[in-house]
């Protein structure tokens, strides 16, 4: 049976292996891809990829406060998200803000 540090030892060479196997048949592989998608003229939308369009998210509305902590004024909530300690569990009626 190996020691422990053996089987570490052993690992980290496979991975080093496997690395170098990987990025031997990337380009082999990537190649064959697009060669088979000509052939059968599948596109990238077929594959449910955008192309063109940024993955970034929308930025972030921001929400008007709804309600406030009347102990502390200063402490508002939107009512959305994690609800605060100072209103947890509370009926909301006696913090909403009245515009």
């Amino acid at each position: 049976m190996s020691s422990y540090q053996e089987l570490i030892s052993q690992r980290e060479k496979l991975d080093q292996q496997i690395e170098t196997a990987k990025a031997a048949e990337f380009d082999a592989v990537v190649n064959d891809i697009k060669r088979k998608m000509q052939i059968y003229g599948i596109t990238c939308a077929d594959l449910g990829i955008q192309l063109g369009k940024s993955n970034k998210l929308r930025p972030r509305v921001r929400v008007e406060p709804k309600y406030y902590n009347p102990a502390n004024p200063e402490e508002k909530w939107s009512g959305r998200g994690k609800e605060p300690k100072w209103i947890a569990g509370r009926n909301r009626t006696p913090f909403l803000i009245r515009k």
